[in-house]
């Protein structure tokens, strides 16, 4: 395997305990702040060479980035203290604590839709727990993954942190390795690795890994199979088809902008945009001509030649959501360029629930418009689909907000706005079933990269009281260990 000696070079620094300590954690994440500072200019350039990006929305990504990293610094101390928990009357005289441990090493791979911040917040978070990590960046991204690749290692100790850069085939040889901690950023499907994805020799007998009928097998499933190999934890953040119900009582125009503003941010690039809207026909007919507003309020009248409108990260994604374009009608935008990777800013109306575009992660400037009664349908419609990312509501009506809100599942949620729930540090991030599992952002992401280790250290004094527990036994012993280690419920009483 062309990787087992880069994992078994960081494992021996890791075994070292040379990441343990509190000094050393703080200088690599000073270096990798110091990166960020650097940088910034060259990562922008990147992100505008691989996919155009506006100069507002990836010096937005940095900052998000560098405001992890800050409140990272500012409270490891105190992350990093041993918590010391409750003790019964046995143990009074005891130490009972949990110790704040590293995994060891750690994978993380980020995704083609979102190069950035997928790659440096876990990376930040895992350095801060004390771990060994390699990062891997997408493919999709030339310049970013090179920018990552080539100069990110400078800033780090190379004995304990790497960046990999490999295609599908590398990918693939990468997983048979064994991680202490793998945590992947993607979509719930993998529209690469066709025909390269491994047999038995890597996942064993008893897991399928042939392609379903759509051709493209769920990606979450197959870190998750190379993960089991070796019993390593994982965390999926696997994006979500995110509802966004806009009710008859909000303000439509301040919707409209959230919406479109969330959509489309990232030419609709990211995993927690609004994959939909679930509105009455009423209010589409209020909705559509605001949305066209708003769309020409951000990107002009030729929303091609705005240079605040990012484009598609790859061709394979252009010629995907180019196919999707089909679902439905088209009512705003629609028009395409194929050598630019440029879809325009899109609004579809008769979308059925059954047409394609409905069955994935949109990852793109399409927004389909279902329309249903009210908010009890749109509720059904939201359950009866696998539990998204993130879920937002628009609603001037507290009453509907929490209805929605008590009433359905999702890894997150927002109400009257879109995007803004991630800009928290205090808010963890992550999905639920089909859109993954475990969480991040500030302190979540640094429990995440750690082991809770339970500590209890006894003391060898009064051992004739403690020797009430050994063998032989007897009913009085019983009553006094029962006596001395039972606990009972609060607010419990016994009737006499």
């Amino acid at each position: 395997n062309p990787y087992a000696g880069l994992v078994s070079s960081l494992r021996a620094s890791w075994l070292t305990g040379k990441t343990r300590p509190m000094g050393y954690r703080v200088a690599q994440l000073e270096a990798l702040g110091r990166f960020l500072d650097e940088k910034k200019e060259e990562m922008m350039e990147a992100l505008a060479a691989d996919m155009q990006e506006p100069s507002f929305e990836a010096e937005y990504n940095i900052l998000l980035c560098k405001n992890e990293l800050n409140d990272t610094l500012n409270k490891l101390d105190t992350w990093m203290k041993d918590e010391h928990v409750e003790k019964n009357l046995v143990t009074q005289m005891d130490l009972a604590f949990i110790r704040k441990e590293p995994y060891g090493v750690v994978l993380i791979m980020a995704p083609w839709n979102c190069p950035i911040i997928p790659a440096l917040m876990p990376l930040i978070g895992a350095i801060a727990a004390g771990n060994c990590v390699i990062v891997k960046p997408a493919e999709a991204n030339k310049s970013t993954k090179a920018l990552l690749a080539e100069v990110l290692p400078s800033y780090l100790d190379k004995d304990c942190y790497a960046v990999v850069s490999t295609g599908e085939e590398g990918t693939v040889k990468l997983l048979e390795n064994k991680f202490d901690y793998i945590f992947f950023t993607g979509t719930s499907q993998w529209w690469g690795l066709m025909g390269v994805l491994p047999g038995p020799g890597l996942w064993g007998p008893c897991c399928d890994t042939s392609l379903p009928s759509s051709g493209s097998p769920p990606m979450g499933r197959t870190v998750m199979m190379a993960a089991a190999k070796h019993l390593t934890p994982v965390t999926l953040e696997l994006g979500g088809i995110n509802p966004c119900y806009v009710s008859d009582t909000c303000d439509v125009q301040i919707a409209a902008k959230r919406v479109a503003w969330g959509r489309f941010f990232h030419a609709g690039q990211t995993c927690v945009a609004p994959n939909y809207v679930l509105c009455s026909v009423e209010m589409r007919e209020k909705l559509l001509p605001a949305l066209r507003e708003a769309i020409t309020e951000f990107y002009g009248a030729e929303p091609k030649e705005s240079p605040d409108f990012a484009r598609i990260a790859e061709e394979k994604q252009f010629q995907r959501l180019q196919a999707l374009l089909g679902s439905g009608r088209v009512a705003i935008g629609g028009q395409t360029d194929e050598q630019e990777r440029y879809i325009a800013p899109t609004v579809l109306v008769d979308v059925q629930p059954s047409d394609p575009i409905l069955q994935e992660t949109i990852l793109g400037p399409i927004l389909p418009i279902i329309t249903v009664g009210g908010v009890e349908e749109a509720i059904d419609f939201i359950n009866a689909r696998a539990r998204p990312l993130s879920l937002y509501v628009f609603s001037s009506d507290k009453k509907v907000l929490k209805q929605v809100l008590e009433q359905t599942s999702s890894g997150g949620f927002c109400g009257n706005d879109t995007l803004m729930q991630l800009t928290l540090t205090s808010l963890p991030f992550g999905g639920i079933g089909e859109s993954g599992l475990g969480r991040y952002h500030g302190h979540f992401t640094f429990a995440t990269f750690t082991h809770l280790r339970s500590c209890l250290q006894r003391t060898t004094a009064l051992e004739p009281i403690h020797a009430v527990r050994y063998p032989p036994y007897s009913a009085g012993k019983t009553g006094v260990v029962r006596f001395a280690s039972e606990l009972k419920r609060q607010g419990a009483c016994t009737l006499l």
